[in-house]
């Protein structure tokens, strides 16, 4: 198949829980990438050999371990500024995850009376819940782009959305539930000429997509690592070194500052600044062994492999009677998430079958509640792949659903 990784049983290979048999003697089909993605045996290798050789805590101690583990996440942090082409490992702030980093921009980006927020209809809830909050504090207004009926933003407002009056525009690169590819580049652009800050969820868009956050020319960008082969407990945003100097912090405590006393505190600049305590030090190490996995394999081939098992997902899951896909079906317009309905079956009902058969996918609302109820729906079913999904697999997955409907008498 055109557009395929072309050592893909190399690839699979890299990724031990590939090989898993499940109950009843099943392989194991995983697809549900776009929750959580696999991890190949380089990030666990390098993550045991830190805790086994290297493990201490950062920038405090003075001996060896010490400076071994602050060189390690030091050095984690450069591989993320060259994975996202940042022109300053300085814009490099991490978090615990992509949701921590939304709530700290929401947190530390001023608002007032007669500001408002424009957000998007698609968003997940991280993108959405926390600047909910951040205009109820504030007494600004929310605002937010509609859907089109194929699931793409509906822009056609946007002049009465983003005005004078709009203090940021915050937005997913790629939809987590309709796997739509916005414009994230026009976005910013408009937003930067009513003078708003942009910010870009780039968490489905990372794993499968060249990201560079000049050529975007956005002011904020954030992601989360077990999305692209890392670990949990680790995310990261970036932001204009400028702009994150210009914010208060959002923890108080160690290594954050400058200097302490009794009656008041200096704050050190980013990234420190964003940084409190003891950072997520084993997870940053792991992060930046899966973005150089992801650049040895290079994003640019991911992505047409991405395009190329989307392409044959969406053909197979269109040959089944009473299947509905959400979102565009154009596999050049899209990521690899790819959420649906089954007539007369709910959708935990299709994923416990396909489970029984080996085949993991995802069910529910998709943390996207306000998506769905777009379309008129509760929750979906949702495949999603990456770069070691094979053809194999939408084949068991398709003939999964084929076996879900004679199991519910469909039809």
């Amino acid at each position: 198949m055109e557009g395929l990784l072309p050592d893909l049983d190399v690839i699979r290979k890299d990724f031990p829980i590939l090989e898993r048999t499940l109950a009843g003697g099943q392989p194991l089909v995983y697809l549900d990438s776009a929750n959580t993605s696999q991890k190949p045996q380089i990030v666990i290798d390098t993550m045991v050999d830190h805790l086994e050789r290297h493990n201490a805590n950062i920038a405090r101690a003075m001996h060896q371990l010490g400076a071994e583990s602050t060189e390690a996440y030091e050095a984690a942090r450069d591989k993320v500024a060259a994975f996202l082409n940042a022109p300053s490992r300085n814009e490099i702030v991490f978090t615990k995850n992509a949701t921590e980093a939304l709530n700290l921009l929401a947190r530390t980006i001023e608002l007032g009376p007669g500001d408002n927020v424009v957000i998007t209809e698609m968003e997940h809830h991280s993108n959405i819940v926390s600047w909910q909050l951040a205009c109820e504090r504030a007494g600004a207004e929310l605002r937010w782009f509609g859907l089109t009926d194929d699931g793409r933003l509906d822009l056609g407002n946007a002049d009465q959305l983003i005005d004078e009056h709009t203090k940021v525009v915050a937005f997913t690169w790629v939809s987590n539930m309709l796997g739509t590819i916005n414009p994230v580049a026009d976005l910013a652009a408009r937003a930067r000429a009513f003078g708003a800050l942009s910010v870009v969820d780039a968490s489905q868009a990372a794993p499968q997509l060249p990201v560079d956050v000049q050529a975007v020319d956005c002011d904020f960008l954030v992601f989360t690592g077990h999305k692209v082969c890392g670990p949990t407990g680790i995310g990261v945003l970036w932001g204009r070194e400028a702009l994150l100097n210009e914010l208060p912090p959002f923890h108080g405590g160690g290594e954050m500052i400058e200097t302490v006393t009794m009656a008041r505190s200096t704050y050190a600049k980013a990234p420190h600044r964003f940084e409190a305590g003891t950072p997520p030090i084993v997870e940053a190490v792991g992060l930046g062994a899966a973005v150089d996995y992801l650049g040895h394999i290079g994003l640019e081939p991911i992505h047409a492999h991405e395009q190329a098992i989307t392409a044959y997902a969406l053909e197979g899951l269109q040959s089944i009677p009473g299947l509905t896909v959400m979102g565009p079906v154009d596999a050049t317009q899209r990521g690899g998430a790819i959420s649906f309905e089954l007539a007369e079956v709910h959708p935990h009902d299709i994923a416990q079958v396909l489970d029984s058969r080996g085949v993991a996918v995802r069910a529910g609302h998709h943390c996207a509640k306000p998506a769905h109820a777009r379309f008129g729906v509760q929750s979906s079913t949702r495949m999603s792949s990456y770069l070691y999904t094979t053809p194999a697999e939408i084949d068991a997955l398709v003939e999964a659903l084929h076996h879900t409907r004679a199991y519910f008498k469909v039809g």
